[in-house]
């Protein structure tokens, strides 16, 4: 690195004795020099060199003064190392330019052994404080490339000890979340443009914050889709229970858009959700030149799947029992054991419920129903017509009840 030095002197013969004292640093390009001879033509000199690193300023000089300008170089954004020399024993004014930001001051008539040890040193602050700015730029970078996938918290974390940390791909256990939104294409060929970007981004703007209240990771966004990671890339050893609030939390705001989306005429899907827990590969698998945070695996294969069950089921989430049943006082019910598409083993599910929907009267009455159905009884039937009598908008109720009046008996179903 050469460093570029601008002497401010009006003395006459000071410039040659400079080129001479440092020739070889010159030669050696250590160091290059501008001159001026006032603070006026310094600050134009600034401007035409904005690589200068750093300033030695004469206090005593025409048209502007060596403190002039360093209150002037003090109040640029990018502030110039300053070096103030003053004759001996001026304390008054040495005093006044370190207190106005000068990192050090030499006396006249200046001894150049000294001058070359305060431009080291001056130098090594100028390289540190440049070092210090390149990493908080890169953490700035950072911080706002890992915003769009991390809470505020996470990325914040992150970016202070840097991406490369905790982002290789590795195996680790993480809850999945899959999130989409129904009738999605009917919406996209039916709105106007304008006014579907509008609902798309006001859309995932409130879910993305849902996920970052909840500490959650932003793996991908597809379209209407949203991926969610939990206990990924830091460790959280509740991730099943954060996932089910989360996917709780995730329903009542797509709920609440989709009713002030009815208000103003709009018809927007339900958002169905699905939730799934085991090992996946995670980390970024965007290589070096694109950033790309997100995991591959069964597990998430699985959580997407359970998902698209919602559509067959009536429910608007479904979760699997890895979840439920590492979920301290999970409450729910069960959905049944369902083959998903492409699996031949079946998957024991669960429809999360609220507390206060839990406490009701509707859930201990489909419990003794699903006893009877999963005990192969065939009081099944007339138990669900009735839960479905009373309720007709149990979706979940009436999905068993058509099963059970088209002949198929037990808790075990293949989903397409």
């Amino acid at each position: 690195m050469t460093a570029t030095i601008l002497v401010v002197d009006d003395e006459p013969d000071l410039e040659a004795l400079v080129l001479q004292k440092f020739r070889r640093q010159i030669r050696e390009g250590t160091v290059a020099f501008v001159f001026a001879h006032d603070g006026i033509e310094a600050l134009a000199s600034i401007e035409q060199n904005p690589d200068v690193d750093m300033v030695v300023s004469d206090i005593n000089m025409p048209r502007m003064d060596g403190l002039s300008l360093l209150a002037k170089l003090q109040e640029a954004d990018d502030k110039k190392s300053t070096i103030i020399v003053s004759a001996y024993g001026d304390m008054s004014n040495i005093r006044t330019a370190m207190n106005r930001g000068a990192f050090d001051f030499l006396t006249k008539p200046i001894d150049f052994g000294d001058l070359e040890l305060t431009i080291d040193k001056t130098i090594r602050h100028v390289e540190m404080m440049r070092e210090a700015r390149r990493r908080q730029a890169e953490a700035e970078r950072a911080h706002a490339s890992l915003s769009r996938y991390f809470s505020p918290q996470i990325a914040s974390r992150l970016a202070a000890i840097g991406e490369a940390e905790g982002m290789a791909v590795h195996r680790r256990e993480v809850a999945a979340i899959f999130t989409d939104i129904a009738s999605f294409t009917t919406l996209v060929e039916g709105t106007a443009p304008d006014l579907f970007g509008d609902l798309l981004s006001d859309y995932m703007g409130q879910m993305t914050e849902v996920v970052f209240a909840h500490e959650g990771t932003v793996a991908k966004v597809i379209g209407d889709g949203i991926q969610i990671l939990f206990n990924a890339p830091g460790d959280q050893p509740d991730f099943s229970m954060r996932a089910i609030a989360c996917a709780h939390a995730l329903d009542a705001c797509a709920q609440n858009f989709r009713e002030k989306c009815k208000v103003e005429g709009v018809n927007f899907g339900v958002t169905r959700i699905g939730v799934h827990a085991g090992p996946a590969l995670v980390g970024n698998f965007g290589g070096n030149r694109f950033f790309d945070y997100t995991a591959y695996g069964d597990t998430i294969n699985i959580a997407s799947r359970l998902e698209a069950a919602n559509k067959i089921l009536g429910t608007r989430i479904c979760v699997s029992a890895a979840v439920a049943d590492s979920t301290e006082n999970f409450r729910g019910r069960p959905v049944g054991d369902i083959v998903l598409r492409g699996r031949s083993e079946p998957l024991r599910a669960y429809e999360p419920l609220t507390p206060a929907a839990f406490e009701g009267a509707v859930t201990s009455q489909y419990a003794e129903a699903f006893a009877k159905l999963e005990a192969g009884d065939a009081a099944a039937m007339p138990a669900f017509a009735a839960l479905v009598g009373t309720h007709a908008d149990d979706a979940l109720a009436g999905f068993h009840l058509r099963r059970l009046l088209n002949g198929a008996k037990g808790v075990r179903m293949q989903l397409e």
